[in-house]
């Protein structure tokens, strides 16, 4: 890691933060978005207020709820396990996709 990105002279620490700020930045956009569209909902008669938190999903949703769980998860835990350098964050990971798709 050069020094201009290494502010906490720890890699682990360095990771850790850049998680915590994806995860900030990821549920501030969900929640923006998902605060917009229920107000949308709301204001054109297609929901009544209160009706998105009473949602039970039905299996099939709940399955696609949970895949969209878990590749969020696979998501962090590559941004914990990375091993490029921090200016190019994943780059190794990267190049070994592009190489397994040009197969």
């Amino acid at each position: 890691m050069t020094e201009e990105f290494d502010y906490f002279r720890d890699r682990n620490t360095g990771k850790l933060f850049d998680l915590l700020l994806q995860l900030t930045t990821d549920l501030h956009v969900t929640t923006q978005r998902l605060h917009a569209l229920e107000a949308l909902l709301v204001r054109h008669g297609v929901l009544t207020g209160g009706e998105l938190d009473a949602m039970r999903p039905t299996e099939d949703e709940q399955r696609v709820l949970d895949g969209r769980r878990e590749a969020a998860l696979a998501g962090l835990m590559r941004i914990i396990t990375e091993s490029g350098p921090a200016e190019h964050p994943l780059r190794d990971q990267w190049e070994s996709s592009l190489r397994q798709k040009a197969g």
